[in-house]
């Protein structure tokens, strides 16, 4: 295990990043709604009024891709910056042969509610293991995406009590597990629970479900029949390709409540 205190340098800023299908953001209103929250507590300042309106402007013309929202304070409150960028297909729902490994760094209190522009060492590396935070004893998300496990036919997940990003895919996820009348636990996550699941997946608002392959070099078991379940809801949920061949309307977001801190 490696420890980490290093806190985020807030001045860096605070972004979303949302998947745009067919020229439409997915799950709009809930990105919006987390971002106005953590301006809201770090800056004490809004959005621009008219922050939807752009976002759907810049997706209009996306078939498949991904839209980074970066709001950065300044004298006058927020400076709001928009980029459209490309998805690669292959990265989304990647498959079960596939999968992240993640290596744990202990950072006391987690790395919070926030999603920091500032994030050393969070994002997803192109080869090789990724982070997998944790806090004390309970393993709570990985740099880039929130962490489930599926253990005697129940979802587990750590709960977003403002050590983790309350993640839109995380809620999307947990919609997804009602819709489909299965069972849902929110709480701690330690290590031989992970090792001891019979699937491991993380959800990312871009790269949808991904199988986790093991952890500190221990095996995991990635995904399995529910996992692949749930996937197929979220990709109906986003409006990807399904049986049709064709790419679908999203569906509406739950909005999250306001980040713990």
């Amino acid at each position: 295990m490696i420890a980490d205190d290093r806190g985020p340098d807030p001045t860096q800023g605070i972004f979303e990043t949302l998947l745009a299908v067919k020229g439409e953001p997915v799950e709009l209103e809930a990105h919006l709604a987390r971002l106005r929250a953590s301006l809201a507590d770090v800056y004490a300042a809004d959005l621009p009024a008219d922050a939807a309106e752009q976002v759907q402007a810049a997706a209009a013309e996306v078939q498949l891709g991904r839209l980074r929202l970066t709001a950065v304070p300044v004298a006058a409150g927020v400076s709001l910056d928009l980029v459209a960028l490309p998805v690669d297909p292959e990265i989304m729902f990647p498959p079960a042969s596939g999968g992240a490994r993640l290596y744990e760094v202990e950072r006391p209190g987690g790395h919070g509610a926030h999603k920091w522009v500032d994030r050393a060492g969070l994002n997803r590396p192109e080869s090789g293991p990724g982070q997998l935070i944790s806090d004390g004893d309970e393993l709570l998300e990985a740099g880039w995406a929130n962490l489930f496990a599926v253990r005697e036919a129940t979802l587990w997940t750590p709960a977003a009590d403002g050590r983790i990003l309350p993640g839109i895919a995380r809620a999307a996820m947990l919609a997804v597990v009602r819709d489909e009348g299965l069972a849902a636990r929110e709480g701690p996550l330690r290590r031989d629970d992970l090792l001891g699941a019979e699937e491991v997946f993380l959800t990312n608002s871009v790269r949808g479900i991904e199988p986790v392959v093991e952890l500190d070099g221990s095996p995991l078991a990635g995904c399995g029949r529910i996992s692949s379940r749930l996937a197929a809801g979220l990709r109906r949920r986003w409006g990807l390709l399904d049986g049709s061949g064709d790419l679908q309307a999203p569906a509406a977001a739950p909005i999250p409540g306001r980040p713990a801190r």
